[in-house]
């Protein structure tokens, strides 16, 4: 039999400096011996957080871009997708989902759409309501929080919820599409937890040290190595806690340096280490 190396589709933004988007995602899935094909949704020279940066919207070119694949006949193990930056670009999505997700390949949606009980001051109603859509595409979900109550149309708990809440709500989520989700993020005495749901088995919680501030990308490292891994045909929850380890020793590596948050974090220097 011939090798047939696995590819994914990945959409996202093209960022410069900061450590994240495809800037990310690219080093890392390829890494990991996993082909990755990009779809900009936009240019940046260095990522939002920063008080000054270049910005070209490409969504008027997705469309084409996109058209170009289909004519070419191109099939993918995987889809990804990250922050989008409109209404319009999530409909492009859909579409695009339309046209490549199949019985063989596997959808991960990063629902980017805000953090700490609040949206990103980009996202709009009609933005979620179109990510709602959206998620039903998804064989993989890995939202936290702010997202998971958002797309339910519920409020922002005071509190984290216990375990047997959050299964509860996974299991809702789990109704408009994806059989698999990731709760992220998750904050409990002083530890982040990631909690995972897969259907109609026993929930899983993985649980690590919560080391210096939060950075951009983190989001990016995590959705590339559980992308991935799944489509290598590994465990779900193993591809979690591969992710969650190697974000864990990137984290502490960064922080020793003391370099401010916006400047991501050093991931280069464990990539060797990524299978």
């Amino acid at each position: 039999m011939g090798f047939n190396q696995k590819k994914i589709a990945l959409i996202n933004d093209v960022t410069g400096f900061g450590r994240c988007s495809i800037a990310v995602s690219l080093p890392i899935i390829s890494a990991l011996k996993v082909q990755c094909c990009f779809i900009p949704t936009a240019i940046l020279s260095n990522h939002t957080g920063f008080n000054n940066f270049f910005f070209e919207d490409y969504t008027p070119k997705m469309k084409e871009y996109i058209n170009n694949w289909e004519v070419l006949g191109l099939n993918f193990d995987g889809i990804c997708t990250g922050f989008l930056g409109s209404k319009e670009q999530i409909k492009i999505v859909i579409e695009f989902l339309e046209k490549f997700k199949t019985e063989n390949n596997i959808v991960l949606i990063d629902p980017v759409m805000g953090d700490y009980g609040k949206l990103y001051s980009t996202y709009t109603d009609e933005m979620c309501k179109e990510m709602q859509n959206l998620i039903k595409y998804a064989d993989v979900l890995t939202p936290n929080l702010t997202e998971v109550c958002r797309l339910l149309d519920l409020s922002y708990p005071s509190d984290t919820p216990t375990h047997e809440e959050l299964y509860l709500l996974c299991e809702r989520l789990s109704l408009q599409g994806p059989s698999k989700i990731v709760i992220t993020g998750l904050q409990r005495q002083g530890a982040i937890e990631n909690f995972i749901f897969e259907r109609n088995r026993p929930y899983k919680v993985i649980q690590v040290e919560k080391i210096g501030e939060d950075r951009s990308g983190t989001g990016d490292v995590f959705s590339s190595i559980v992308s991935a891994s799944l489509v290598k045909g590994e465990d779900f929850a193993d591809s979690v806690r591969k992710a969650t380890d190697f974000i864990s020793k990137s984290l502490k590596f960064t922080t020793n340096l003391n370099l401010p948050g916006s400047y991501g974090v050093c991931f280069e220097e464990f990539l060797t280490e990524l299978k």
